[in-house]
């Protein structure tokens, strides 16, 4: 393995590894050298991909048959039915039917997952988060198939297939489940510079969502909107919960995980069945070629962004879910999203990831479910009129009607079927060829760590220590130090001060900068929009508190802060040391729904202990419950305390260390102090003080 940082590069910069001496030929299935394992064969440098590549086909192919029954990525998923309303109408860019009439409702059904992990892995994972949006509008089923981070791993489909056999389980031991801290992944991506900046997304916090209330959604790739004259605009999607943005600590999820490992799903299924229905804004970023030309980025590569202040997002409409699946095989497990489900208005680009998704999503759903006739599940269904001619094949639940399956024909309107609409039909964007078919990537894509460097600088201290623990933890389990080095390699050409922190945190002599196919631009101007606290709530609304009692709690403050935490639209979770619950100091019962040791604080945004001074002395003897204070103390949470818990704080080794995210409940006017402050979700003063890779004193 080569240690010197320097791989030979194409012309757009990714990694090529030449067969010679005792290194073999790669081939196709069929024997047929290959040329180039890269990229895919274009009309041109920028032009689309062509189906004649066979390589591609093949390779793509038997990636999507790899595994059954599961999906091969995205097999770990949560659905739920709701609507989308438009608020802006876009009928002056595009003739989509689903963009003309504010405040029309378009069915739709959303699927969330993770990438990586199979059916039976656990939520917090650190992954990437599907955000797929199937919308049923009047002229066909449209999928918006995006992820919670706006930018991909790769640049060209080709390499679709290595990047996830890089990522799961290590074929010879099977393991690790759901991780990418394994030296495959790390391998694979430090041979792959196009990925750097997707690296900064995957170890930020973006990773770890608190729920899928508060995650963001991306179109990923930039597509095309069409109006009525054939004229197009270039259109990026953008999902912004109303709610805010939100993660959790590493540490945090690690202990989700074996606490719950459905709480990402627990956490939608109980929002939607209280009526507290999870809401995202539609934004698009519209813009016309003299921008993608001007850019100083190719907007056709899949690895690049556009900032909200280069381009404004405007918002368009809402999604709101607001329905339950009623059985999870039938719609979440069977639902089945494909790129190349578009309608009238909108079309794609030449992007060559997104033209490879178009391939691969078809051919995975017929492995996957076993037959083409998949649209006739009600899930995948039309809502809208349909009539064609395909028929027979497994589960085929209609067939056409009447005496011809073919056309043209002779029978007539009655028997003869349905017939071509010109003035209805999808109608591609005219575009030129441009040029000879290469396999090949345009010079264009060649910057693979300016927008890298952008996003770093764009996070706030603790995000961007966050990013530098994460790639520390990541990379001490990579067995290989020539590995870890050259990944670092790679973060001397993003930021000098966060390449140092982790070769530090590995124990690594700080190795000379990876060679760049193009110089890192060190001036681009941060954008605060790449910021999940900056993006953050304005209230603690849609949120968790977690309040600890025992028998003989005061019932005046219990309930004061009870009725503070619904009156700012939150939910609040009682734990008792018996699920029984406690009675309070008034005789009440206050029913329990978590036992002491079944509701750690992790599972909650804060938390809360209200004791009497017995219950408060039982606590301290208790392991669970000096877990509760020590964990959400750890792990920078507000914790209210009531002034009988001091035996507790002292057996748990924080009465001394107390601060001002540790609030006393004495009132009712403290416990509506309390529930105010929770609006900033996290006291991340005190980070530096209790974690070792803090580089404060």
């Amino acid at each position: 393995m080569s240690d010197r940082f320097a791989e030979p590069q194409g012309e757009g910069g990714e990694t090529r590894q030449i067969a010679g001496g005792e290194v073999a030929v790669l081939t196709t299935a069929q024997g047929v050298p290959v040329s180039d394992d890269q990229n895919s064969l274009k009309q041109g440098a920028r032009g689309p991909s062509l189906l004649e590549d066979f390589h591609f086909r093949e390779k793509m192919f038997h990636f999507d048959h790899e595994r059954i029954p599961e999906r091969v990525v995205h097999a770990r998923g949560y659905g739920a039915h709701g609507y989308f309303e438009l608020t802006d109408s876009l009928a002056d860019v595009t003739r989509a039917d689903i963009f003309q009439r504010v405040g029309e409702r378009t069915e739709a059904f959303v699927r969330f997952s993770t990438v990586a992990g199979s059916k039976g892995s656990a939520d917090l994972a650190r992954d990437v988060r599907g955000f797929a949006v199937k919308l049923y509008t009047k002229e066909g089923n449209w999928d918006l198939v995006g992820n919670n981070i706006p930018v991909f791993f790769i640049q060209d489909a080709m390499k679709f297939p290595d990047l996830i056999h890089a990522a799961k389980p290590e074929p010879d031991r099977a393991f690790p489940q759901a991780q990418t801290a394994h030296d495959n992944f790390w391998d694979f991506i430090s041979l792959s510079p196009e990925s750097m900046h997707m690296v900064m997304w995957i170890m930020s916090d973006r990773t770890i969502p608190r729920s899928f209330r508060f995650m963001e959604g991306f179109g990923v790739h930039t597509f095309r909107l069409v109006d009525a004259d054939g004229k197009s605009t270039f259109v990026k999607f953008h999902w912004k919960p109303k709610l805010g943005l939100q993660s959790v600590a590493w540490n945090e999820a690690v202990k989700i995980n074996g606490a719950d490992p459905d709480f990402h799903r627990r956490d939608l299924w109980a929002a939607i069945e209280a009526g507290d229905f999870p809401e995202w804004e539609l934004g698009v970023q519209l813009f016309d070629q003299d921008f993608a030309d001007s850019f100083a980025f190719d907007v056709l590569d899949a690895t690049k962004l556009i900032p909200e202040e280069a381009v404004p997002i405007r918002i368009v409409g809402r999604l709101v879910l607001d329905r339950l699946v009623d059985n999870f095989f039938a719609e979440t497990e069977q639902v089945a999203f494909c790129t190349q489900n578009i309608v009238p208005g909108i079309d794609f680009t030449n992007d060559p990831l997104l033209q490879g998704r178009n391939f691969s999503y078809l051919d995975t759903q017929l492995k996957r479910l076993g037959s083409p006739n998949f649209t006739h599940l009600p899930i995948n269904a039309p809502r809208c009129p349909f009539a064609h001619f395909q028929q027979d094949g497994h589960m085929a639940m209609r067939n056409p009607v009447g005496r011809a399956n073919y056309e043209p024909n002779s029978w007539g309107p009655a028997q003869g079927g349905p017939r071509e609409d010109p003035k209805r039909d999808f109608r591609s964007f005219q575009e030129a060829p441009d040029g000879d078919k290469l396999r090949i990537r345009p010079e264009s894509f060649a910057d693979h760590y300016s927008q890298a460097r952008q996003f770093y600088v764009s996070q706030t201290p603790i995000e961007q220590k966050h990013i530098g623990d994460a790639l520390v933890f990541e990379l001490s389990k990579v067995e290989r130090p020539d590995i870890r080095s050259r990944m670092v390699s790679h973060v001397r050409n993003i930021d000098g001060d966060l390449a140092a922190t982790v070769a530090d945190g590995l124990g690594l002599e700080l190795p000379e900068p990876a060679q760049a196919a193009r110089p890192t631009i060190e001036d681009l101007a941060p954008s605060d929009a790449l910021s999940i606290v900056k993006n953050g709530p304005e209230r603690f609304a849609g949120r968790k508190l977690g309040l600890l009692v025992t028998d003989g709690a005061d019932a005046g403050l219990v309930n004061a802060l009870v009725a503070a935490v619904e009156s700012a639209d939150a939910m609040c979770e009682i734990i008792a040391p018996k699920v029984g619950g406690a009675t309070l100091s008034d005789g009440t019962l206050l029913p329990a729904q978590q036992k002491i040791d079944g509701g750690p604080s992790v599972l909650y945004d804060a938390v809360a202990v209200i004791a009497s001074p017995e219950g408060a002395s039982m606590l301290a003897t208790d392991a669970a419950a000096k877990d509760f204070v020590t964990d959400a103390f750890a792990h920078c949470k507000f914790i209210g305390l009531s002034e009988e818990t001091k035996p507790l704080m002292e057996k748990a080794g924080l009465a001394d260390d107390l601060d001002d995210g540790c609030l006393a409940l004495k009132t009712k006017a403290d416990a509506k102090r309390f529930v105010e402050a929770l609006a900033s979700l996290r006291f991340w003063d005190r980070e530096p003080l209790v974690d070792l890779d803090s580089d404060s004193d």
